[in-house]
């Protein structure tokens, strides 16, 4: 089976494990500090602080920026339920909208007919690793005076004009195993100002910035040096994943035939944390044709987060219902050989 998803875990990554261990310190330390300012560095980040997951970066990052009971964050329902759910956490109430089916991101025509006087933040999600329209969700948040908030956790290096997103606003990513790189579980969050990357370490380390110094009631959601290690190795390799991941869907562009392939807006640099296509008819035949000729295939998202039992809305959005029925991932993580992206292509292309 050519797999849909398959982190890269070399040498490098266990020699960086066992240089913790082999050093005794293996809770946050030395080594989160380390990763934090390289990510930051690579991205053109003023501030980032880590944490034990993505969902972690996307709960603590709204509460550290004063997102409260009461106020509403517009968020996309084509999506992962962590966007979501962090709102929720954070006392906050999720606003659903609907997409834009060529980008599968966030409309912010959308986003701005949503908003409220109760509406505290947007949080476009760069879905797939292809960046939502940062320009104007940019323009949005300025006229209103709301936070812009980018769920990030799939767009490691995706750009929009040029500009790494994670750097328009308050920015959050993964890095769980499946993710364009990995620390093993691990999350991001990003920031220009320095106050609100105080208020996310106090967060994550039970409110105090030094022992017994509690200044703040907060969560344990620290990042451990071992997860950091990890993660520090995987970042120095990051380009060149990203760039064989773009080569991919480059070629996966030019000759697939059966199936509408995905759009790149001209501002974006999509770093394709899943290749989806859209396949109009008999979707779920389509994903049985896969398995059975030895290709992995996803769905990403088959059911929209407004209607999952946890939240449970009646929302018409029916952008966001068309792309949930048609859409289709299939592998284009760096690991593939050219053998099995030719496979890839020979099954897809054979599907009438």
């Amino acid at each position: 089976m050519i797999t849909l998803s398959a982190p890269h875990i070399s040498d490098a990554e266990r020699d960086s494990v066992l240089r913790v261990l082999d050093s005794g310190m293996l809770a946050q330390g030395p080594e989160v500090a380390a990763f934090e300012a390289e990510f930051a560095a690579r991205i053109e980040a003023e501030h980032a602080v880590a944490v034990n997951s993505g969902t972690s970066a996307l709960h603590l990052g709204l509460m550290a920026a004063g997102v409260e009971p009461g106020q509403e964050v517009i968020v996309p329902s084509f999506t992962f339920a962590a966007t979501a759910n962090a709102v929720r956490l954070a006392g906050a109430e999720p606003v659903f909208v609907d997409i834009e089916l060529d980008t599968f991101c966030m409309s912010a025509e959308a986003a701005a007919a949503a908003c409220t006087d109760r509406t505290a933040a947007v949080m476009p999600v760069h879905l797939y690793g292809h960046p939502a329209d940062m320009d104007a969700f940019g323009r949005l948040c300025d006229r209103r005076g709301l936070l812009l908030v980018e769920d990030a956790a799939q767009a490691h290096l995706a750009t929009w004009n040029d500009r790494f997103v994670g750097t328009f606003g308050l920015g959050m990513f993964s890095f769980y195993p499946t993710k364009n790189m990995t620390s093993g579980e691990g999350g991001m969050i990003t920031t220009s100002d320095a106050e609100l990357a105080r208020a996310a370490r106090l967060l994550r380390n039970q409110g105090m910035e030094r022992r017994y110094e509690n200044e703040i009631v907060g969560f344990n959601c620290r990042m451990t040096d071992l997860h950091a290690a990890i993660g520090r190795a995987q970042l120095a390799r990051l380009d060149e994943w990203t760039s064989r991941r773009r080569d991919i869907a480059a070629r996966y562009d030019r000759e697939l035939t059966s199936v509408v392939t995905p759009c790149v807006a001209p501002a974006a640099r999509h770093v394709y944390h899943q290749y989806t296509v859209r396949v109009l008819e008999r979707r779920d035949a389509f994903v049985d044709h896969l398995h059975e000729n030895g290709v992995g295939a996803g769905v990403y998202y088959p059911t929209p987060v407004h209607r999952l039992p946890s939240f449970g809305l009646d929302v018409d959005l029916p952008v966001t219902e068309a792309a949930a029925s048609q859409v289709v991932s299939i592998p284009v993580h760096p690991r593939l050989t050219d053998d099995e992206v030719s496979r890839v292509i020979e099954v897809v292309n054979a599907w009438s």
